[in-house]
C-alpha cells in the first residue's frame, strides 16, 4: 500500500503563497504520474495540477494557470505544488494523488486514474 504524506498546509490571507509538499513511501514513485486534487467545503473534488513521472509535462485547471506550479524531486519522492497569490476560492482540502501505472505517456487530470491518495492537508485563504 503506498503511502502519500501531505505538508506545508495552513492558514494566510490572500495573495500570499505556499508550498505544499507530497512525500511516498515507495521507490517506485519516480515512474509515477502524480497530481494535486482540491476540495472545498460543500464541493466536489476537483483536479488542480498533474506532473508527468519525469517532471517535463505539467497540465493545470484553468483557475490555478499561472499562480500555482507542480514539481518533483524523485530523488527525494517527493512531489510539490507551489501555490502564489492564493485567493479564498482557493481555500479547500488539498490531497496528493499517484497513478500508481509505471512510465504513463498519458498525464491524467481525472481522479479515476490516480489509486493512491494523501489523507490531505488544510489550506485556508482569508480575504
Amino acid at each position: 500500500q503506498v503511502q502519500l504524506v501531505e505538508s506545508g498546509g495552513g492558514l494566510v490571507q490572500a495573495g500570499a503563497a505556499l508550498r505544499l509538499s507530497c512525500t511516498a513511501s515507495e521507490r517506485t514513485f519516480s515512474t509515477w504520474t502524480m497530481g494535486w486534487f482540491r476540495q472545498a467545503p460543500g464541493k466536489e473534488r476537483e483536479f488542480v495540477a498533474s506532473i508527468s513521472w519525469g517532471g517535463s509535462r505539467q497540465r493545470y485547471t484553468d483557475s490555478v494557470k499561472g499562480r500555482f506550479t507542480i514539481s518533483r524531486d524523485n530523488a527525494k519522492n517527493t512531489v510539490y505544488l507551489q501555490m502564489n497569490n492564493l485567493l479564498p476560492e482557493d481555500t479547500a482540502v488539498y490531497f496528493c494523488a499517484a497513478d500508481g501505472r509505471s512510465g504513463r505517456v498519458v498525464v491524467s487530470t481525472s481522479a479515476a486514474d490516480f489509486g493512491s491518495w494523501g489523507q490531505g492537508t488544510h489550506v485556508t485563504v482569508s480575504s
